[in-house]
């Protein structure tokens, strides 16, 4: 994408002058001639497209349903994105449930081609909502081109606002963070797990977060997160973590080429020698 985020620093620094720029920001996106084309294309085309198939079949139709979920890596994937959305979500055997990341549940049930006699396409909000969605993920996708960690905090506030809001149980809310590579490593990150969290029993991953959120947060209800400080803290507790994490790996790395070349230097005077 010719767009290019406006970033002046890393951190909660960047992460402060986003969360004032960042509308602005999408509205230039919005005028950039790649998107304003994406977009032109799909007002144009996605209500007359009844299947899975007519949608894989048109590449930038699919460009902006993948982007409008973060998915646009598996632009090249057409079978698999095919099977995702025309099984829905509706049957326990369909791939989208079974999927570890379900956002890929949340495109196939936006969509509907699995889920109901009538695709959601055919809806007059429904090309809206869904460019809406392709611009917001764009920017986070630009930022991410220069901050990975700023992406991350982006797609967490955005996404955690509206989890909070959903009326499901406490353990729902965390099952679906669970779920989300990106709110997962937020939280990880923020909660200093380490990498071998993931490889534990879901339901005893959901009961350490329980905890930790407890204890962090002052609740152990994702609920909590529906109020924008404690999202701002959880935000910010994950970039100062990630660059305290950064700049120890430096140090680690640092060390260990300053003892390769003293090493080196000793074999070398020891042959000379």
């Amino acid at each position: 994408m010719s767009f290019s985020a406006l970033l002046p620093s890393g951190g909660f620094l960047g992460w402060t002058y986003l969360r004032r720029t960042s509308n602005a920001q999408i509205e230039r996106l919005a005028k950039s001639a790649e998107v304003t084309r994406d977009e032109a294309h799909f007002r144009e085309k996605i209500g007359s497209i009844d299947s899975a198939e007519e949608l894989v079949a048109d590449r930038q139709l699919l460009k902006v349903a993948l982007g409008a979920f973060g998915l646009s890596e598996d632009l090249p994937n057409k079978y698999f994105v095919k099977k995702v959305l025309e099984e829905g979500t509706l049957s326990t055997d369909a791939l989208a449930t079974k999927l570890a990341d379900k956002t890929y549940a949340e495109m196939s049930a936006e969509f509907g081609f699995g889920d109901y006699a009538t695709p959601r396409t055919k809806l007059s909000v429904f090309a809206d909502d869904i460019i809406e969605r392709y611009r917001q993920h764009s920017f986070e996708e630009a930022v991410g081109e220069q901050d990975e960690d700023l992406r991350l905090a982006l797609n967490a506030d955005r996404e955690l606002a509206a989890l909070a809001a959903k009326s499901t149980s406490a353990d729902t809310k965390w099952y679906s963070i669970l779920g989300s590579t990106a709110m997962r490593t937020v939280f990880e990150t923020a909660f200093g797990l380490p990498d071998s969290f993931g490889s534990i029993d879901l339901d005893q991953q959901v009961s350490v977060m329980k905890s930790k959120a407890e204890s962090l947060m002052g609740s152990a209800d994702p609920a909590a997160l529906a109020d924008a400080n404690t999202r701002e803290a959880l935000v910010k507790r994950f970039l100062v973590q990630s660059e305290i994490a950064a700049f120890r790996s430096t140090q680690t790395q640092s060390g260990a080429l300053q003892m390769l070349s003293q090493t080196a230097s000793f074999l070398r005077d020891l042959h000379n020698g």
